[in-house]
């Protein structure tokens, strides 16, 4: 007989405003004991010195968090001129001065050379492994770590603010990209050192500042029905992909993770909802009648293969 999970089945997600000093496994764990949530997880560290945006997944809403991770993200952050860091953060030790201090006029003549698709060597105080092992880890045992480039895509960078020793930006970048590495990067390419003093996630996807809740307005409502109110629905995650509604047999069909076939009329809507497009290959995102979740499928074949099947039954 399986072992009952301990906790409750709690599914959707919570768009937590981290605070600061607070790692995100921590977030993580507040978050699930006030829920009492069964299972949890994140889609994007925040490190302790970052705030803003952690999207944590609860119960069924975990099969989602690939798609909450991939989406576009967000941040403001102030960069330091001249001096280094080898976390390029404040929390570092400094590595390196430099007296150059770049004008406004600079930065802002240097911004096209920082948007788009980058080669970005990721920070050694990193979450990227190295033969099996997290960056951050052997950095931290003082053995040097050596990354290989990335290709990352910043689709704006805006200049905030310019003061003689720092600057505040803001860019939006998909996933991958690392803000201390594009801070070390820049300051560089203006002929200074820099890194990171202040960094906040403000967007998330779809997720916005405005959908987030701060841990000190939750705590007090752990186990309490009010709670309830701050959990997203789990296909909150899903914006952007296609949505389609199953009935009947075929949602049964789905729900034991079997494909059901195209026929005509299903072929029809998949047609219209994805407005014309190739189907071969699409994900889906399967709701049943009431609008529940109940699967994430692939066409192929000429049939919807469901890969990641919702189940919100008790254990």
């Amino acid at each position: 007989m399986a072992r009952r999970r301990k906790g409750t089945p709690v599914h959707g997600w919570v768009i937590l405003d981290k605070p600061l000093g607070m790692g995100s496994t921590q977030a993580v764990a507040a978050v699930r004991r006030i829920f009492d949530a069964q299972k949890a997880g994140h889609a994007g560290t925040l490190d302790p010195m970052a705030t803003g945006i952690l999207a944590i997944a609860l119960g069924e809403a975990t099969k989602t968090v690939p798609y909450a991770m991939d989406a576009d993200k967000v941040y403001r952050f102030t960069a330091q001129w001249g001096e280094s860091r080898d976390s390029d953060d404040a929390e570092g030790k400094v590595t390196g001065a430099s007296p150059v201090r770049p004008s406004e006029a600079e930065i802002l003549a240097m911004l096209p050379r920082f948007t788009g698709t980058l080669n970005q060597v990721p920070p050694a105080y990193s979450a990227v492994r190295v033969a099996g092992e997290r960056a951050y880890d052997l950095a931290r045992e003082g053995e040097e770590v050596v990354l290989a480039p990335r290709a990352v895509e910043v689709f704006e960078a805006r200049l905030l603010a310019a003061r003689p020793d720092s600057a505040d930006f803001e860019i939006l970048c998909g996933k991958g990209t690392y803000v201390r590495s594009w801070v070390r990067d820049i300051a560089l390419a203006l002929g200074t050192l820099g890194h990171v003093t202040a960094l906040r996630r403000v967007a998330l996807g779809a997720w916005e500042e405005k959908d987030a809740v701060a841990l000190d307005t939750l705590t007090p409502l752990r186990h309490s029905p009010a709670a309830f109110g701050y959990l997203k629905p789990l296909a909150t995650a899903l914006d952007g992909i296609p949505a389609l509604a199953v009935s009947g047999p075929d949602t049964v069909r789905i729900r034991s993770g079997n494909p059901i076939l195209i026929r005509a009329a299903l072929f029809a809507r998949l047609q219209e909802e994805l407005d014309g497009d190739e189907l071969q290959g699409q994900v889906v995102y399967l709701k049943d009648e009431a609008a529940l979740p109940v699967a994430l499928a692939e066409i192929a074949g000429g049939e919807l293969r469901p890969f990641r099947v919702f189940n919100f039954s008790n254990p």
